[in-house]
């Protein structure tokens, strides 16, 4: 960043959004006063106390996992250390901790995350700077997050790849790039029409300045009678428009390739499939036939066993029992959690040419170096190490290097972690067009509704479908929730009706007695079959056609079912206002 010129108030709510490596996380360490700038000066109001959370937060090994988020930050000027305790155990618990007395030292890197983040909102802070904090954690802590943030009433400013999270909880944009911070003083969805627009003057700016530079090119190269002042003031317009044009920014946009190889008929396909380690078992009896165009997503808690089911669909680990079987011309691209170690002291171009020297698109064939280019690694940053790219860097590398195997069958693994929006858009599309299948397991629930079809969700260690992507499941998870919630009222919960009447024999009619007498039986009915229908969906997880159907008469049946119990409520208070006229 340079020359940048910034003001931020009290109460503001600031996304800030940006290329991979354009300073996003250089940003909030100096707006922390982790980092010093190397010209200018950052000023804060005095007494002022901030929270900072990074991407890869340090924790004392030894502590247990309730110290170190009460240590994460220093304690305010008559705080309450209970309070404070109370509050750091509250939040471990939501985000997952059952052993709060756990050591640090026996956490992952994305627990570690959490233990921090519990520290960062277990105090009361004037200023909240948090670095990608949807990163390793499931959907419900997602939700969880945007919620509390919602809630949070100092300045909040954070980096985050999460478009719902950048919708709803923020009214200020921030965008990172070229040197410079733009500030948009709207919504995401504001901050997407407004740059559209500022992309397009830009763009028309550009074409106006070149098709005038040709023009007064063109003049020049007849011969300029350089000594009239006319002439003069028009060469120098010319050099003026010449330099606009060279200091235009450069278009370089990211592009994805579509390089799968041929698939046949039978793709992937597994029987009773049994995944965890030992005598843990995470997930039980799972089936299912993977289709040439499935994309399917795959949600449940964190410790769930998602990753260890792609890790054992790609060979990596064996199943508990159950078998799994593969075509002959299926290619998988695994694109893993967590990036695999590359030699920091490799080259980029070496590390994509390991892989393949040259790779068939539709544009015909193209060299490694043409791929690295589509992936905005340009021919002179090409020879740079792995160790001078970003995290967000290497991780768009490592897609490039799984891309370039033509793989025929994507597994994904939290593929949005640590990759900016426009890699994310760019991303989407290519998955969009793909010719083959995908498995995706994510926590961020726009990618999950604009990419899979169908989600299976990890419910006591075993694998339940639903039809449609993470708003479709919600939905379905609110209604049957309602329903429950329906069945366990009691029929005096429901409120009187405290309207003055005219005293008239009320007594049911001909119909509503004969409903009456065979309600109780109707609404049990309805509860078997529904159960009974959860079994068979379970059971033909793997045919998709006749899940589809059973889940169709699900839902059918669920509207039956909650159709009769309305009626049995209304019955049923009928009945105890005629049994009270009677006295």
């Amino acid at each position: 960043m340079n020359n940048v010129f910034l003001t931020i108030s009290e109460g503001d709510r600031i996304g800030v959004v940006g290329r991979n490596g354009a300073g996003k996380s250089t940003f909030l360490r100096l707006l922390s006063g982790k980092e010093e700038p190397d010209h200018g000066e950052i000023s804060v109001k005095r007494g002022m106390s901030v929270a900072y959370l990074p991407q890869t937060p340090v924790l004392r090994e030894d502590d247990t996992i309730t110290q170190a988020a009460l240590d994460y930050l220093p304690a305010r000027q008559g705080e309450d250390p209970s309070s404070a305790a109370y509050e750091a155990q509250t939040i471990l618990t939501q985000l997952g901790f059952a052993d709060l007395n756990q050591p640090v030292r026996e956490l992952s890197g994305g627990q570690k995350m959490r233990v921090a983040l519990a520290g960062a909102l277990c105090r009361k802070s004037d200023v909240l700077l948090l670095d990608e904090p949807t990163n390793h954690i499931d959907l419900d802590m997602a939700q969880w997050l945007e919620d509390r943030l919602l809630k949070y009433r100092g300045t909040l400013i954070v980096v985050t790849h999460d478009r719902y999270l950048l919708e709803r909880a923020f009214s200020r944009i921030f965008e990172v790039g070229d040197g410079k911070v733009e500030v948009y003083n709207t919504t995401y969805s504001g901050y997407l029409e407004e740059r559209a627009q500022r992309e397009e003057m830009e763009a028309a700016t550009l074409r106006k300045n070149k098709s005038l530079y040709r023009k007064e090119l063109a003049w020049i190269r007849r011969g300029a009678p350089a000594r009239s002042t006319k002439a003069k003031g028009r060469i120098q317009r010319f050099d003026a428009v010449a330099e606009a044009i060279k200091e235009a920014p450069p278009e370089a946009e990211l592009t994805m390739k579509s390089v799968a190889s041929r698939l046949g008929k039978k793709i992937l396909s597994w029987e009773n499939l049994s995944i965890g380690y030992g005598e843990n078992t995470l997930v039980r009896d799972f089936s299912y036939t993977l289709l040439r165009d499935d994309r399917l997503g795959i949600i449940g808690g964190n410790g769930a066993g998602k990753t260890t089911l792609l890790r054992t669909l790609c060979g990596e680990l064996p199943p508990l029992s159950g078998v799994i079987e593969k075509g002959d011309t299926v290619r998988i691209g695994y694109f893993a959690q967590h990036c695999p170690a590359l030699d920091p002291d490799t080259r980029i171009i070496d590390a994509v040419k390991d892989v393949a020297v040259h790779v068939y698109t539709p544009d015909g064939n193209l060299s490694a170096s043409q791929m690295a280019e589509t992936f905005l690694f340009p021919s002179q940053m090409q020879y740079q190490k792995v160790s001078s790219l970003s995290g967000g860097e290497q991780r768009r590398l490592y897609l490039l290097c799984i891309l370039m195997a033509a793989p025929n069958v994507l597994i994904l693994d939290e593929p949005t972690n640590d990759l900016d929006l426009a890699t994310l858009n760019i991303l989407e599309d290519y998955l969009d067009s793909f010719q083959g299948a995908i498995i995706a397991v994510s926590h961020d629930r726009y990618f999950l509704d604009r990419i899979t079809t169908h989600l299976f969700a990890v419910e006591d260690a075993h694998m339940v479908p639903y039809i449609g992507g993470y708003q479709s499941y919600l939905d379905a998870q609110e209604a049957k929730a309602e329903a429950m919630a329906d069945m366990k009222q009691p029929a005096a919960a429901k409120p009187k009706d405290t309207r003055v009447r005219v005293q008239t024999q009320l007594k049911f009619s001909y119909k509503e007695q004969r409903d009456f007498d065979t309600i109780e039986n109707r609404v049990a009915a309805l509860e078997e079959k529904l159960a009974q229908l959860e079994q068979e969906i379970a059971a033909n997880a793997s045919d998709y056609t006749k899940v589809t159907e059973l889940m169709d008469t699900q839902t059918k049946t669920q509207q039956e079912l909650d159709e009769a119990t309305e009626r049995w409520l209304f019955l049923q208070e009928k009945w105890e206002q005629i049994q009270a006229q009677k006295g």
